[in-house]
C-alpha cells in the first residue's frame, strides 16, 4: 500500500530537493541523486542521438552523456540562455541534465507532497514523484529514474563508449 510519503514504485517523497527551472516552471531533483552542478560548457554532439541528447561532455577525464530536459518535456527553446548542468545518477548511469538554472535545496515534509493530478489517457505523469508545496511555492518533484524510459537509457549507456 503507497504512503503519502511514498511515489511511484514505493520512492519516497519526503526530504531535501534540488529545485531549478525550466522556463517558468520549477522542478525538484532528490538532493541524493545529484552528483554536483556546473557551469554550461561546450557539448560534443554525437550523430544520430535523439533530439533530447545534446551529446558528451568531459568531466574530469570522464565523458558523460549530456540530457536536455526541455527537449525531452516537448518544451520549446525560446529564451533559453546557458543555463547550467546538473550532473544525476539515473538508474546508475552518471548524466547531466541542461536545466535553465538551479534554485535552491528545500526540505519536503509529509504535509507538503501531494499526488501528480490524473490528467486522463495519453499524458505521461509517471516521472513525477508528486507536486512539492514549501515556502508558498508548488514545484514538480521528479524521479530522475523515471525521466527517460528504459530504451532512452539504454542510449545513454552506449553514448560514452561511442563518443570518441
Amino acid at each position: 500500500m503507497r504512503t503519502q510519503q511514498d511515489g511511484p514504485g514505493g520512492n519516497t517523497r519526503v526530504g531535501k530537493y534540488l529545485t531549478f527551472y525550466l522556463a517558468n516552471e520549477e522542478y525538484g531533483l532528490e538532493i541524493l541523486k545529484v552528483s554536483e552542478i556546473i557551469g554550461m560548457q561546450p557539448i560534443t554532439r554525437v550523430p544520430r542521438m535523439p533530439d533530447f541528447v545534446r551529446g558528451v561532455i568531459n568531466l574530469r577525464g570522464k565523458v558523460i552523456p549530456i540530457t536536455d530536459l526541455r527537449a525531452k518535456f516537448g518544451m520549446t527553446q525560446d529564451g533559453v540562455t546557458d543555463g547550467c548542468i546538473i550532473v544525476v545518477q539515473m538508474q546508475g548511469v552518471q548524466t547531466g541534465i541542461v536545466v535553465d538554472r538551479v534554485s535552491e535545496v528545500v526540505a519536503i515534509t509529509d504535509g507538503d507532497v501531494e499526488d501528480a493530478p490524473n490528467f486522463g489517457a495519453g499524458i505521461r505523469t509517471e516521472f513525477l514523484l508528486g507536486i512539492g508545496k514549501a515556502g508558498g511555492r508548488v514545484r514538480l518533484l521528479l524521479d530522475i529514474d523515471r525521466v527517460l524510459a528504459a530504451g532512452e537509457l539504454d542510449i545513454l549507456e552506449a553514448v560514452p563508449a561511442h563518443a570518441y
